[in-house]
């Protein structure tokens, strides 16, 4: 027998195997490609729809897309391998067996490690929170510094740098989205007019709207809620304003300074806790009793002359 005919068998079925071959991986790319472009238009539209600013929109888009087009890349060169085996003859029965066996065991394994993942994943496409951003995720708050897959980086107001895993946050609270509301609660005397209290603490507000430093802070006019607390000691007034988001806390400190100056010169206490102490040198005798006072400076002496107020 002649071994041409052969050799000319062997080489069309090895240039048919070797063009498939080249089919597959040809294919693999252009299939590799399409995804990333696809998935690149599909983050984009997601961040610019739900990111607060874009800059935020560009970091989001530019997460997700690389986190989605790397697991479509490794789906579709996967596949390509598996078919270039079955060309070159290798049984793939076996080794999808064991992949399956494998893929379980590590599933089972890694259980916490694919819920931190998805958790992040939906936590970026949803703009739960970004860097910068001040939130409450239950075991602590602060200032996110880095939002990752796996883990989110917290710096709370202790300097403390906490790692929280993704798959661990149930509810977030974000200080930064939308609108804060800046909530002053003021304390007056008992004897102070109320309504005049609250004009003047009104007024107050309304002033500080027209600063420039602290106008962009104003999102909504100040409102005054009424008696919020008939205390031991005070009487509680609640004025609220709606703010820009973050800056709730730094608008409500600068209230309060003005409001105390300002009650200052109308001559409105800003009470304080008072209590009137009584020592008794005899415990059945009522005369004996000493006044002290506490909480007032009040200079009791021990011999019965204490100025305390109660």
């Amino acid at each position: 027998m002649s071994p041409l005919p052969l050799l000319a068998s062997i080489t069309e079925n090895t240039v048919g195997a070797l063009t498939r071959i080249g089919v597959v991986v040809l294919g693999a790319a252009i299939a590799s490609w399409a995804f990333g472009a696809v998935i690149g238009r599909f983050a984009r539209r997601i961040a610019d729809k739900t990111a607060a600013n874009k800059e935020r929109a560009d970091t989001r888009a530019d997460t997700i897309s690389s986190v989605l087009t790397a697991i479509g890349r490794v789906v579709v060169w996967t596949l390509a391998v598996l078919l270039v085996l079955g060309e070159l003859g290798f049984d793939l029965a076996p080794m999808i067996a064991g992949a399956g066996i494998v893929g379980v065991a590590v599933g089972f394994g890694a259980q916490s490690l694919v819920a931190d993942f998805l958790s992040g994943l939906f936590m970026l496409m949803e703009d739960q929170y970004g860097v910068g951003d001040w939130v409450d995720v239950g075991e602590t708050s602060g200032t996110v510094e880095h939002v990752g897959l796996r883990t989110t980086r917290i710096r709370s107001l202790d300097g403390l740098l906490w790692t929280v895993r993704n798959g661990e946050i149930v509810r977030t609270a974000n200080a930064n989205q939308g609108w804060g509301r800046a909530i002053v609660d003021i304390g007056v005397g008992y004897d102070v007019d109320l309504d005049e209290a609250q004009t003047l603490i009104h007024a107050v507000a309304a002033e500080a709207q027209g600063d420039p430093d602290l106008a962009p802070k104003f999102q909504g006019d100040p409102e005054i809620w009424g008696i919020q607390e008939l205390g031991d000691d005070a009487v509680t007034i609640r004025m609220v304003i709606k703010s820009s988001p973050g800056d709730q806390w730094g608008l409500a400190r600068a209230l309060r300074l003005r409001i105390k100056q300002a009650l200052d010169e109308r001559g409105m206490e800003i009470p304080f806790p008072q209590r009137t102490i009584w020592l008794r040198t005899e415990p059945d005798s009522l005369d004996a009793a000493i006044p002290l006072s506490v909480g007032d400076g009040g200079n009791g002496n021990g011999n019965g002359n204490g100025n305390g107020r109660s």
